[in-house]
């Protein structure tokens, strides 16, 4: 048996793996992610599935999107090369307002190596899952 070929790593090490649906494209996402920023990932989609169980996962452009049916896209994540971004993509409906971002309904944090606040992030994901989001699931 052929084994699979690891995924190229991107600008700031942002692991290259193909569009497809489901838990198992961002479990690749996680596994390639080098570093630090590893255990940062696997922390983020362990606090997303648990602070919405039933919301969809894929990786589409070298990121992994978590959405609901029928509501669209809530939140993508990142890797960068000292940081992690994760996007809300209706962040100005958050209470608070995550503190990145200029555009119209886009907000963002940058988490580094020890900065994660679980609690923030938990509450965060908890109201975007429940809003409208992005494009269709």
């Amino acid at each position: 048996m052929k084994k699979a070929a690891k995924p190229r790593l991107l600008s700031g090490g942002n692991p290259q793996i193909a569009k497809a649906s489901g838990d198992a494209p961002i479990q690749a996402y996680i596994a390639a992610v080098p570093g630090w920023k590893q255990g940062v990932c696997r922390n983020l989609h362990t606090l997303i599935v648990r602070a919405a169980p039933s919301s969809r996962r894929a990786v589409k452009w070298n990121s992994p999107f978590y959405g609901m049916e029928g509501k669209g896209w809530f939140l993508a994540f990142h890797v960068f090369t000292h940081y992690v971004k994760v996007t809300f993509f209706k962040g100005t409906k958050l209470k608070p307002v995550p503190p990145g971002g200029t555009g119209r309904d886009a907000r963002w944090i940058d988490i580094h190596e020890d900065d994660l606040d679980k609690a923030r992030m938990m509450k965060w994901v908890k109201q975007a899952s429940r809003l409208p989001g992005w494009g269709k699931v």
